[in-house]
């Protein structure tokens, strides 16, 4: 195991607090002199099926707790996902059943995957024990924290001051996140800055229990693809991780130039001397997307899948087809018995767009070509012939095959 110090320099990178930081400090000294790892937890609700880049800031931070010798501890909330975390939030969250909950946490741990050795990390279920319980125990609880305290935190005491609803059941959030830390004895936790109340409701927890109380490590909240909010779904501004290397790239260099520090800084290992090199003035934004783009997919998927993707995107930035171009199922039935069909239905059939409305404002736009001769396609009323292998580009960047299905 490393000594205190470069462990601190490697494990402070990137992050808003460490609360207390002294008890940090006290538990990483006596885990080196004792030779027994730290056991450091990060636990992701599945309310949607998507992990994005957003989600991969802790997962990173418990990726260096990991490849430091620490315990990495991941906890599926499938029952906390049934509350909703208010952290941050303005408003209550919409109710997920338990079939949603499961439906959506299949492909998490294979997202996660990609980051955190799954094969030396512990990976726990908060349903094993919460489902478990009676109502007394839910009352037991409760009597951990007071009214005052729950209205203090930030978030509800906005929603209360707008006269915004707040609802009881969200106040057991913090107490369900805190108690998962009891159950798995966690020595460090990491979040999100909008989640430090919950992390800390976890110490009061496990004392009570007669456990070392955690330390709770803050990061800052990712922007997204805007530049300006933080990266989420619901706002369509997010980068998922399971998409192919091409459509991670695309989306990276389509980020504004402000927020390319910080996604350095928390998306990538690449030095902070260098780091200032790549965004110095004078050097042109597009390549430092590039080479930042680069880093986070050879992270997630390899090298070479970065450089394929970075001759992809230049291919298509200079108006070429790329070499591997993706196919798209196609339901012969919907062709005119000679074979054509309007040019917006074929478009969102292909799923190049989501409705007939946003692809008349494409095709309008002068943005549609098909065939070999790029053959422009601007008259949203024109009947086009498919045929399979037929090639059919909105843009520079959304290029498919047509394959029957």
């Amino acid at each position: 195991m490393r000594d205190v110090s470069e462990q601190l320099q490697i494990l402070r990178r990137g992050v808003e607090e460490i609360v207390p930081e002294a008890d940090f400090l006290k538990m990483l000294e006596k885990s080196v002199k004792d030779n027994v790892p730290l056991r450091v937890k990060y636990g992701i609700d599945p309310t949607g099926i998507n992990v994005h880049l957003g989600h991969t800031v802790p997962l990173r931070k418990l990726k260096q707790f990991q490849d430091l010798g620490h315990t990495a501890v991941i906890i599926i909330g499938n029952y906390t996902a049934l509350v909703g975390d208010p952290s941050g939030r303005d408003e209550t969250r919409a109710s997920l059943t338990e079939e949603q909950v499961a439906s959506n946490a299949k492909d998490y741990l294979r997202q996660v995957g990609r980051i955190i050795d799954l094969d030396r990390a512990e990976v726990h279920h908060n349903g094993d024990w919460f489902s478990k319980w009676s109502f007394l125990d839910v009352l037991d609880l409760t009597r951990q924290m007071t009214l005052s305290q729950i209205s203090a935190r930030e978030d509800f005491a906005k929603r209360l001051a707008a006269e915004k609803p707040v609802y009881l059941h969200e106040c057991l959030y913090p107490l369900m996140q805190g108690w998962d830390s009891v159950e798995i004895k966690a020595d460090v936790e990491l979040g999100g800055s909008e989640q430090l109340f919950s992390l800390m409701v976890a110490r009061g927890l496990q004392q009570s229990r007669g456990q070392r109380p955690q330390v709770a490590m803050t990061m800052p909240i990712l922007v997204g693809t805007d530049g300006t909010r933080r990266m989420g779904k619901s706002l369509g501004n997010d980068i998922g991780i399971g998409l192919s290397a091409s459509d991670l790239f695309g989306k990276l260099m389509s980020i504004p130039d402000e927020p390319l520090r910080q996604y350095f800084t928390l998306l990538t290992d690449i030095s902070i001397a260098e780091v200032d090199q790549l965004l110095a003035p004078g050097v042109n934004p597009r390549d430092s997307k590039e080479f930042l783009a680069k880093e986070i997919i050879s992270g997630l998927l390899s090298r070479a899948e970065a450089d394929a993707a970075a001759d992809e995107f230049r291919k298509r930035a200079k108006g070429e087809d790329p070499d591997d171009i993706k196919v798209a199922p196609f339901d012969r039935s919907q062709l005119d018995v000679e074979g054509k069909i309007a040019i917006p239905r074929l478009l969102v059939g292909l799923g190049l767009e989501q409705s007939t409305s946003n692809a008349r404002r494409v095709i309008e736009g002068g943005g549609v070509s098909i065939g070999p001769e790029r053959t422009s396609v601007s008259d949203v009323k024109a009947l086009v012939e498919v045929q399979e292998g037929l090639i059919v580009r909105v843009g520079k960047h959304r290029i498919v095959r047509v394959v029957w299905k």
